[in-house]
């Protein structure tokens, strides 16, 4: 097996085993800290807020992970950011707001070198033919976590309507330990070298503080180009519908108490059917790898974006305005509502996402392979900035309104995506044209 491909696989695994993790918590904070809050009434925190500290200071320390990769390199950064997921699962089992929203902080500054470290790794182990292979390969075997630990909740939370704290010091115990075999994987990586084209500027002309100075600077002057301000409204949008699907989907669902006798449960299921989706996706693009780099990444964005339409709509029709803060009888259009709809939206909000982010990972790495760093790094700073604002958001608006902002930044978000992969296009047919 080509060593490159082997250091995807572990890279792809230790990502799936510490985002089991956290997207099940994700997919079930709110529905935690609202039992823990009925257990004791000092305690105040609240799962949407926690989320948006997160996302908040994420997307603000995004602008300082290059220059923290730039002395540690990606393997290094991971390894560290993935340390701050496992600590956000333990402070689960000690009740306090304060030390909530403390976790959400330091777990947003650990993201950021961990996705910007993880995007410069996978550009180093890819080439233009196989960075749609590798990307796809990646984003399936980190959508997987979405099975394991989802499916794990699923059972546990089967039949209740209160996560006591026995199921919940359980499940967090649980998650915790396979945060810590992901950490295993990620220090299992060996050292990848640069691929840029030319030789780097950031390692030939800039050591200690200097060469941290400069990578903030490369990302800033890569940030003013006018393909990455278009690309940055396909980088928000991912934001608005990660943090939709991640955080707010789910917990409507099962604040809609008609949509089945114990919707907890159902929770669990819609982890489940988002990870299929997302597995499909990585694994079919992963495939025909080739084929996309032949016809293009476009085809793939918009039948993304018609997904989400769909699913959008579908969850219009079939979830309450109020269902996303706290358990309601009330209906839409559709009485009673139906959790077999709940379960395909889930499907197509994963799949959807899959068909956004494989192939903005497959632009990333293949067209900016001369400043990875920097492209991966305002990725995630614009990506986080939405989730941040959508998650603050949520706490305010109904659902009908989560959803409409949705459906707008969705339509603009692949009218630039696609606009930006026509220029590439062009670009790359002049440049052939000038060879012959």
């Amino acid at each position: 097996m080509d060593f490159k491909f082997l250091m995807i696989l572990i890279l792809g695994f230790g990502f799936m085993f510490v985002f089991t993790a956290f997207q099940t918590m994700c997919n079930i904070e709110k529905t935690i800290l609202d039992s823990i809050s009925q257990e004791d009434d000092t305690f105040k925190g609240e799962g949407y807020t926690s989320l948006a500290i997160i996302y908040l200071f994420f997307s603000l320390s995004n602008w300082l992970a290059p220059s923290f990769i730039s002395f540690t390199g990606p393997r290094v950064a991971m390894v560290v950011g993935a340390l701050t997921y496992t600590a956000f699962m333990i402070t689960f089992m000690f009740p306090s707001t304060v030390l909530l929203y403390v976790g959400s902080a330091v777990l947003g500054l650990g993201a950021s070198i961990t996705w910007t470290g993880q995007g410069t790794y996978l550009a180093r182990c890819s080439e233009s033919s196989t960075i749609s292979r590798n990307s796809g390969v990646f984003w399936a075997l980190l959508q997987c976590s979405m099975f394991i630990g989802n499916l794990f909740v699923y059972y546990q939370f089967q039949d209740k309507t209160r996560i006591d704290k026995e199921t919940r010091n359980l499940v967090i115990g649980v998650l915790t330990v396979i945060a810590v075999l992901g950490i295993v994987f990620l220090a299992a990586l060996r050292f990848m070298a640069d691929n840029a084209e030319h030789d780097n500027e950031l390692e030939q002309k800039h050591t200690g503080c200097g060469q941290a100075i400069y990578a903030l600077k490369s990302a800033g002057q890569l940030f003013l180009t006018k393909k990455m301000l278009l690309l940055s409204l396909a980088f928000f949008y991912t934001g608005l519908e990660l943090s939709f699907f991640s955080g707010v989907f789910g917990s409507a669902i099962g604040f809609t108490t008609k949509i089945a006798e114990t919707p907890k449960e159902i929770v669990g299921l819609v982890g489940i059917c988002i990870g299929a989706g997302e597995v499909f996706g990585g694994g079919l693009f992963g495939i025909l790898g080739n084929k996309t780099t032949r016809y293009g990444r476009d085809p793939i964005v918009i039948a993304g974006y018609v997904m989400h339409m769909a699913a959008f709509f579908m969850t219009f029709i079939n979830l309450p305005n109020s269902a996303p803060f706290k358990d309601t009888t009330d209906i839409s259009y559709l009485d009673p509502p139906r959790a077999s709809i709940a379960l395909v939206c889930a499907f197509l909000l994963g799949l959807g996402d899959a068909c956004f982010n494989t192939q903005i990972y497959s632009m990333l790495g293949g067209e900016y392979v001369n400043n990875a760093v920097g492209a991966f790094a305002l990725f995630k700073f614009t990506q986080s900035v939405a989730a941040a604002i959508s998650f603050f958001y949520s706490s305010h608006f109904g659902l009908y309104v989560q959803l409409g902002i949705l459906v707008v930044m969705g339509t603009i978000g692949t009218i630039a995506f696609v606009f930006v992969e026509w220029g590439f296009k062009r670009q790359h047919r002049e440049q052939e044209a000038l060879e012959k």
